[in-house]
């Protein structure tokens, strides 16, 4: 609960609510009727908290106009205006924009500038060329831009969360996480340019790179305040390549810096004329709409950017930002209850169906006839009727705020498209993704079809340019770290396993694996796999090759040396050297998940008998140790030795108990076994108490008796585990583990069990 609220008055004499400051105790109740105010405050505070979770229930069902008049209502009685809170109205919000519109849920991403060119290096992000590429931890790539200006929350594909520019950077909500490790890695290093995606962007589109660098110091100048350097830099760029987008909005931004609002807007719409699906232009075109001081029409275009893109985190704060001040008392009129409340987009085949709501809400599909009035229309003049439908265009430039009562009212309007941009928005034969923009001499666009990837002169494709610095092979499953280098998948996992650095630049690679998710770069196997194929091919054969040699449970088996394992007992590891990292790694790429365990000897470097571990579990620790969780499984004998990338290995044969067919034999077999099972339970049972909570504790209790002493080829559970607790020298264990014979074997633990059970007694 917080804390209580405190009455104060304002101004204009009347009360509101404001939260009592935290830890002063009775010290705050003095002057007369104080705690009687303290109750009411508390009161009020609840009831306001009460309607903050209301709205929030109502915006989770999709009721917005219910959920509109909660929040109102909270803020009315006392509650703290604080956008973040607003993040289910928001997103109930977009969902009424949408249905309301009838754009579609596609999670494709947005086209943007540059699609056809250079299409095969285009960002994920604003689909412009991919200059200075960063590859994010999941492994999709961006350009600087996107990431650096914060322009997405999360993937555009796997919406995965995105490192922020810096460590302490705002997310969408407002709030400000710590990041994940590798996220603020990342973040810590600004993010670092892939050097390979680099040198092909360089390499294959020279003209596009050197464009995309003049772009790149405009938004130096502008990040910098230098408006008027960056307009001159915009309209010099523009004169020599008039089709540049992404100049374009640079230039609008350096307009709105300057306060020339119309001038930014005829820019923004012209964007938006080529390519009206573009998340971004809505959002730039908002903003400056938003700092003219026209908020309706600036919520519209902030609601179409999030219906385009839900992850665009500026737009969600600023439509955050937005509500929260337009559902403040003195900001919202009591004339707003009744048409411009209901006038809200939001459905009717939504929980929460108040029937209240239902005789109020109008059709999404048709709006009334005062709506139909008020839809502002932009024909030859870009921003004339698309900032305020009462001035004219000249007083964009002036300082007055228009009414904020209006501002709700309008939200359900149409968005304030140019009429071009209301024509596609709805309609889209060819999508934009697999388009060409052609603007010809008349201004008209034609769309010229092409394919999602532009064509690489084959005097440019080199494989060398493809291949890992570590192997000299072409890249198979390539990551890239944070420092912007790429290897094989396995060649880095190989490296880190000695040393926590990156092997071309030493930098420190710790956050990196820590987080141990090694997130194939899809953009570098995309275009391997597109001009490399035959390349590609012949690799792949080679690692399958590799991996079928690994796999194999009889042919150089990796050997773990370090201590006895019996079958059916459990034999937790911790793994620390890097030939052991390698193995345990390799024992788990290849899918089977086992490996020998011996112990050592001076003459042989292991044992001539072992038993199969299988890995039921691995816990990796941030430093690249490891704690293994195995149980022991087939006994073998060591046929022949053998040495792979620093571990041992072996060829072996599988070990397995000769059974008794003779009945007589059987009955005999059986009595031995009862005798030597109620002696182990005696011997067990005799341990002192420390001694048998070590056994339980590491062991685990011991197996039940088995009614077919032959059902499995190592005989009875419970003679492998008394082994194990037994304190007897391990070339002793070592040759009841070769026996073959259950007869031997009991007779064998019936004369430890005498010995330490003579010691039990004195």
């Amino acid at each position: 609960m917080s804390s209580p609220a405190v009455a104060r008055s304002s101004p204009g004499g009347s009360r509101e609510m404001a939260p009592a400051p935290q830890g002063r105790g009775r010290f705050w109740e003095v002057g007369g009727g104080s705690g009687l105010r303290l109750e009411r405050a508390a009161a009020e505070s609840e009831r306001w908290e009460l309607l903050l979770r209301r709205g929030e229930l109502l915006a989770l069902g999709g009721h917005l106009k219910g959920a509109l008049e909660a929040f109102a209502a909270a803020l009315r009685r006392g509650a703290p205006a604080r956008p973040e809170c607003l993040g289910a109205l928001v997103d109930c919000l977009v969902f009424n924009y949408r249905l309301r519109h009838g754009l579609s849920w596609s999670a494709a991403p947005a086209a943007g500038a540059d699609g056809g060119a250079c299409g095969l290096l285009r960002c994920l992000g604003c689909r412009g060329f991919l200059s200075e590429p960063v590859t994010v931890p999941c492994g999709h790539s961006y350009c600087r831009r996107c990431l650096r200006r914060e322009l997405r929350a999360r993937c555009r594909l796997c919406r995965d969360r995105l490192p922020p520019a810096t460590a302490s950077a705002t997310d969408a909500e407002g709030t400000a996480p710590r990041p994940p490790p590798l996220a603020a890695a990342i973040a810590a290093s600004d993010f670092r340019t892939s050097v390979v995606l680099n040198h092909l962007a360089e390499k294959w589109f020279p003209g596009q790179r050197e464009r995309a660098r003049a772009a790149g110091r405009l938004g130096e100048l502008l990040h910098q305040g230098r408006y008027r350097e960056a307009l001159a830099a915009a309209c010099e760029a523009l004169r020599a390549e008039p089709s540049d987008l992404i100049v374009k909005i640079y230039r609008a931004e350096s307009y709105a810096g300057l306060q020339e609002f119309k001038a930014a807007i005829e820019d923004l719409n012209a964007v938006l004329f080529q390519l009206p699906d573009w998340p971004e232009v809505y959002f730039r075109k908002g903003k400056v709409l938003y700092d003219a001081g026209f908020l309706g029409d600036a919520l519209q275009l902030f609601l179409q950017c999030l219906a385009l893109d839900e992850d665009f985190a500026p737009a969600k704060l600023q439509v955050q930002k937005i509500l929260c001040d337009l559902l403040l008392p003195e900001n919202l009129k009591e004339g707003l209850k009744g048409s411009s409340w209901s006038s809200l987009p939001c459905t009717k085949n939504r929980p929460f169906d108040f029937p209240s709501v239902m005789e109020e809400s109008q059709s999404p599909s048709e709006p009334s006839p005062k709506q139909s009035e008020e839809i502002p229309e932009v024909t030859s003049e870009p921003v004339k009727g698309s900032l305020n439908r009462a001035q004219s265009a000249q007083s964009i430039n002036s300082t007055e705020t228009p009414a904020r009562e209006d501002c709700l009212k309008r939200v359900s309007s149409e968005p304030v498209l140019s009429v071009q941009e209301k024509g596609v928005l709805l309609k889209r034969k060819l999508s934009l993704l697999e388009q060409d923009v052609i603007v010809n001499e008349d201004g008209r666009n034609k769309l010229k079809k092409q394919g999602a990837y532009g064509d690489i002169p084959e005097e440019l494709i080199d494989v060398s340019d493809f291949e890992c610095s570590l192997c000299m092979r072409l890249f198979f499953e390539p990551v890239t770290t944070p420092c912007g280098h790429s290897f094989c998948k396995n060649c880095l996992e190989r490296c880190l396993d000695h040393a926590p650095y990156c092997p071309l630049c030493k930098e420190s690679l710790k956050e990196y694996l820590a987080d141990r998710r090694y997130c194939v770069t899809q953009l570098l196997e995309e275009l391997i796999v597109k001009y490399l194929p035959d390349e590609l091919s012949e690799r792949k054969k080679i690692y399958d090759e590799e991996t079928a040699e690994l796999s194999h449970l009889t042919k150089n088996v990796p050997i773990f040396v370090c201590t006895m394992a019996y079958p059916t007992v459990p034999c937790p590891l911790h793994v620390f050297e890097p030939r052991y990292r390698l193995m345990i790694r390799r024992s788990i790429q290849t899918g089977t998940k086992q490996f020998g365990m011996c112990v050592s000897d001076t003459q042989n470097s292991f044992a001539d008998y072992g038993c199969m571990l299988q890995i039921r579990n691995v816990h990796f620790l941030p430093d690249g140790r490891s704690v293994v969780d195995t149980v022991g499984g087939k006994r073998f004998r060591v046929l022949k030795r053998g040495m792979k990338d620093g571990y041992c290995t072996a060829d072996i044969e599988y070990l397995e108990d000769v059974k008794v067919e003779d009945e007589d034999e059987i009955k005999n077999l059986r009595e031995l076994h009862d005798l030597v099972y109620s002696q182990a339970c005696s011997w067990f049972q005799n341990l002192r108490d420390r001694f048998r909570s070590q056994i339980l504790q590491h062991f685990g209790s011991m197996p039940e008796r088995e009614e077919n002493l032959q059902a499995t080829p190592n005989g009875p559970a419970w003679c492998w585990w008394l082994l194990a607790v037994l304190p007897v020298d391990p070339r002793y264990q070592l040759s009841v583990l070769s026996m073959k014979s259950l007869k031997e074997r009991l007779t064998k633990i019936q004369h430890i069990l005498t010995y330490f059970s003579r010691d039990q007694s004195k």
